[in-house]
């Protein structure tokens, strides 16, 4: 029997600092976080059905690629992934190897807005991260972790906002 196919959406990185209202003559003071230090979420969303699924990695790397394919391939062995992405160098390095059930697509260079999944990207920063600062990178980290989560506990929520029909 063949399998199911999912269609998924890969993206990558947080970093924001927004506009604040205050009443008028109010000027608001949002503190920013100039840090060295990186911590990189790595996610897929199927928005047919907005199954979320993350893993947070040290690097942008092909090796960290490597992980996070390996993880997909492993959260659904009965069905055949197509993982869309841009075309980063780690999302394209020759020496990725795919599990049998998963084969990437990249898109066309420059091209955001092919991705359903910015618009989640945006709804994470914005209700997670909006004028944030964190004491340190494992602060950062947890509070990421937790935003994740919930994203993955949350498909109808995660469906509204990638859905292909909006």
């Amino acid at each position: 029997m063949p399998r199911p196919m999912r269609l998924m959406f890969r993206f990558g990185r947080i970093s924001d600092c927004r506009r604040a209202w205050a009443p008028r003559p109010v000027r608001p003071l949002v503190k920013a976080m100039l840090t060295y230090e990186y911590t990189y979420a790595y996610a897929t969303v199927c928005p047919l059905d907005g199954k979320f699924d993350s893993l947070v990695l040290p690097n942008v790397n092909t090796e960290c690629m490597q992980i996070f394919l390996d993880e997909i391939a492993r959260r659904y062995p009965n069905e055949n992934i197509v993982m869309v992405m841009d075309g980063s160098d780690w999302h394209r390095s020759h020496s990725l190897t795919l599990a049998e059930n998963l084969r990437l697509l990249l898109l066309p260079p420059y091209s955001p807005e092919l991705n359903p999944v910015e618009r989640l990207w945006d709804e994470l920063r914005e209700k997670n991260f909006h004028n944030r600062v964190f004491d340190s990178i494992g602060a950062l980290e947890s509070h990421l972790v937790d935003a994740l989560r919930h994203m993955e506990e949350t498909t109808d929520v995660v469906k509204s906002i990638a859905g292909l029909d909006n």
